[in-house]
């Protein structure tokens, strides 16, 4: 947190913001920037940047120049022809290819829109990112995306990016790695010389260079290299050269990027020039590891954010500063719910209070089951790793898990996952169609091996719960349970006072299956995606190409909080694989209608509970040892006489006869009770609806005389189940109340004599401001069937109007 807490203040008292424009210098300026130069020398004896500049800035321009030439001379022999740009309007723009760039369509629009647009798309494809400057290529369909677009803020953010690389190189000599874009700004990771560390007192530096280089309006210049071209020009820099031989295929090229003497790997594109970067601002810097691994070198990272005009930074500084606040692991240890431990790292240690909230999330979802017609199970926490490999988890996860060595050549792991678990269950006994749908959830403890540096609070932790469930199901079922799940989604996060958006995830590039299954799929979800989206009260859905599990295409449903931040939290995802490789079956209508016709050899009564047909222990056991035998490994020599790693074969059985093969749904709307925990505090910034809330009824008795009135007033509380606590210390009446009310406990009763003659409270209700001074007494009784119905309805409203003040209800 004090990290946190440090980057939020170094944004808001202190950090330089670089803003660069036609703005007229302010009268002091030059003194500021004598001053700067000072806090700069301050940082490296008394230089800005390296005198002379580090060797390799000119060889590298000087490769760039020759290369850059002969580009130019191949690109001035291309054929210039006609083509067309149609715009999102319809609108058809005249061009010549090879000529004609985005930024001319812009500019012969308006001047203000090539201003305003950061990069262009083609064709609709996010793939297809064309700087503005690039001339095209071919006739195509034109899109001009500003900063406000997610894939324009991104370009805006990699530039950025660039930026600071070339004032990190101007000052420190360092070999960049990577510079990418994030989701709150960007970052440039690098290795200072001699393993020197980035201080704090680099940041004003390293912002001067950058406003210098916005002034000078850079030019982003495109180059396509080969491997060996690229390996020559970075032949400086480790790092770059793993990444080229690692990434690069032989035979193949790639693009560098140059802005002033930055030259950098990139496939881009960028913004135009370096002059749209209006506002600029370091926000922290931190040791990482090189590709992550904790086994490479440890390098330096800083990060920093920017926008194309001073509103907007001043409108993510206000930002980051109710973010702070609401940080939930700033709420959690003020509030008590939950904190971390050296000892298990990524595993919270819930505190009473934090547990209160985390068993009454449990018991909402547990009725909405209920509801629902889901039934609850208990699955094991570790399995052999024969389970993920029929599953192929072994192949996707394996990494992400932590396996435990049992005995030579014998592996299990916890789990990270329970849908395995469900189908071993759905499995294990025949099963008919009047089953279906067999909707089963599971809140077993799941373990997942994050990196150290990627653990966050209870964002990114790994060992965690989910509201887990999975629907086994016939084809013809599958459009009403989505569309159930739908209204469960509608149902929990109005009930919250949240918003969600919806996106469609498709076939990813390493998958399961067949594509002809993965279409039908997608088109399964697509139209009731659009159904839902057509409906009243319906939300639109995006596509999402290429992000789909490896097993099947998923709804990612993405919630909005209060602070107008996305959150990924619950899935729906559409499975035909893994039923199949689980071999799961059910008997089909046609072969329960033949069953009965045929007569029972038994002399068992006929009256008597139907029987539930398991499969016999020893024939499961055979059946296994037989699939065993038939996928066995083939071992076959590696090139220095070993033993090559053996090679699972997944068994897959042919459907018995009279049988189908469910279809599988995986869905959470919670996601990890961990994660969305987080969310909520920092949702509802520590002030939890009374429904949720840890600390619900704070009795307050006015002085030692009432202490017996004030707990027999909590007896009775508690006796209806209500989180209630009394304050018996020997503080003032008033600071009690504020102590109360700073803790955030809903209703705040304050008993005296008059209270305790007529069996009632004074009481203070924590969201209405208007109730927080003495008003007329609530009788007892009305006060708990009030309260009581207040938290069954998990309401959100006063249920005592008449503790308001007259002034507040006029106004009202």
């Amino acid at each position: 947190m004090e990290a946190a807490q440090k980057a939020v203040q170094s944004v808001t008292d202190g950090v330089k913001n670089v803003a660069i424009g036609g703005d007229k210098k302010a009268p002091g300026a030059k003194k500021e920037k004598k001053a700067a130069k000072a806090g700069a020398g301050d940082a490296s004896a008394g230089l800005l940047e390296l005198k002379p500049a580090p060797e390799f800035l000119q060889s590298r321009l000087d490769l760039f120049d020759r290369l850059k030439k002969r580009q130019d001379e191949d690109f001035a022999k291309k054929p210039r022809e006609p083509i067309t740009i149609t715009m999102p309007d319809g609108s058809i723009k005249a061009g010549t290819s090879y000529e004609t760039t985005p930024g001319d369509i812009a500019k012969g629009i308006s001047n203000s829109l090539y201003k305003r647009t950061v990069v262009a798309r083609l064709d609709g494809d996010k793939e297809q990112l064309w700087d503005l400057d690039r001339p095209l290529e071919k006739s195509c369909r034109l899109e001009l995306l500003d900063f406000e677009d997610e894939q324009g803020k991104m370009v805006f953010w990699h530039s950025s990016a660039h930026i600071l690389g070339e004032a990190s190189e101007r000052r420190f000599g360092c070999s960049l790695c990577i510079g990418p874009p994030i989701d709150n700004g960007f970052y440039y990771e690098m290795a200072l010389p001699e393993s020197a560390a980035v201080q704090t007192t680099d940041w004003k530096p390293l912002e001067t260079i950058v406003s210098s280089i916005v002034k000078e309006k850079q030019k982003f210049e495109r180059l396509a290299l080969t491997k060996e071209e690229l390996l020559e020009m970075f032949s400086y820099n480790k790092y770059k050269q793993h990444i080229i031989k690692d990434k690069i295929a032989d035979g193949t090229s790639t693009t560098v990027y140059r802005n002033g003497p930055l030259i950098d790997l990139c496939r881009g594109p960028h913004v135009p020039d370096t002059g749209r970067i209006e506002s600029f601002a370091i926000m922290k810097n931190s040791a990482s590891y090189f590709l992550g691994d904790n086994n490479n070198d440890s390098l330096q990272r800083i990060y920093g954010v920017s926008f194309p005009d001073k509103k907007k930074m001043a409108e993510h500084k206000k930002f980051l500063e109710e973010a702070a606040k609401r940080d939930h692991r700033k709420i959690g240890r003020d509030q008590e719910l939950f904190f971390f431990s050296d000892l298990s790292p990524g595993s919270a240690m819930w505190l009473p209070h934090g547990t209160r909230i985390y068993n009454t999330l449990l018991d909402y979802i547990r009725q909405q089951y209920w509801k629902r017609n889901y039934q609850e199970v208990i699955t094991p926490n570790m399995y052999n790793s024969e389970l993920w490999k029929t599953s192929g988890h072994w192949d996707h996860y394996k990494d992400d898990m932590f396996v435990i060595d049992m005995e030579e050549e014998v592996k299990f792991g916890l789990k990270p996952m329970n849908c395995p678990g469900h189908c071993i269950m759905f499995g294990h006994r025949e099963r008919s169609h009047r089953e279906l749908p067999w909707r089963v959830a599971d809140f077993g403890v799941l373990h997942r091996n994050e990196a150290t540096g990627a653990l966050s609070g209870l964002t990114r932790v790994r060992r965690f719960v989910q509201d887990d469930a999975h629907i086994f199901c016939r084809e013809d079922q599958i459009k009403g349970e989505i569309s159930d799940l739908f209204d469960f989604l509608h149902e929990m996060y109005g009930l919250l006072g949240m918003t969600f958006k919806l996106k469609l995830s498709t076939r990813p590039e390493k998958f399961m299956g067949q594509i002809e299954t993965w279409d039908r799929a997608e088109a399964m979800l697509r139209e009731s995606l659009d159904e839902f989206a057509s409906a009243e009260g319906g939300v639109a859905w995006t596509l999402n190409e290429g992000d789909g599990a490896f097993y099947g295409p998923k709804i990612d449903i993405t919630i909005v909080d209060c602070l107008n931040r996305d959150w990924q939290c619950a899935t729906i995802q559409l499975d035909f694989m893994q039923p199949q490789n689980f071999n799961l079956e059910y008997m089909t209508a046609e072969t329960t209608v033949a069953k009965t016709k045929e007569p029972e050899a038994t002399d068992a009564p006929a009256s008597g509970p139907p029987k539930v047909k398991v499969k016999n222990p020893q024939a499961v056991i055979d059946s296994a040892h037989a699939a065993k035998e038939a996928a066995k490994e083939i071992i076959t020599p590696s090139k220095d006489g070993k033993e090559a790693p053996k090679k699972f074969e997944r068994f897959l059985k042919p459907l018995s006869s009279g049988c189908a093969r469910p279809v599988m749904i995986h869905r959470a709307m919670c996601g990890s009770i961990e994660r969305f925990t987080a969310i909520l505090c920092e949702h509802y910034a520590g002030k939890w609806p009374f429904w949720l809330s840890p600390r619900q009824i704070l009795v307050i008795p006015v002085g030692v005389g009432f202490f017996p009135y004030a707990e027999e007033v909590a007896a009775i509380f508690k006796k209806e189940k209500m989180f209630v606590d009394i304050d018996l210390s020997g503080n003032t009446l008033q600071k009690k109340i504020r102590t109360g009310q700073l803790a955030q406990y809903n209703f705040i009763f304050v008993v005296g004599d008059e209270e305790r003659q007529g069996r009632q409270v004074n009481v203070r209700y924590r969201d209405d401001t208007s109730a927080q001074d003495r008003g007329n007494p609530i009788g007892i009784d009305e006060a708990v069937e009030k309260i009581a119905k207040l938290r069954d309805e998990r309401g959100s409203y006063n249920p005592f109007p008449s503790i308001v003040k007259p002034a507040a209800k006029e106004a009202a």
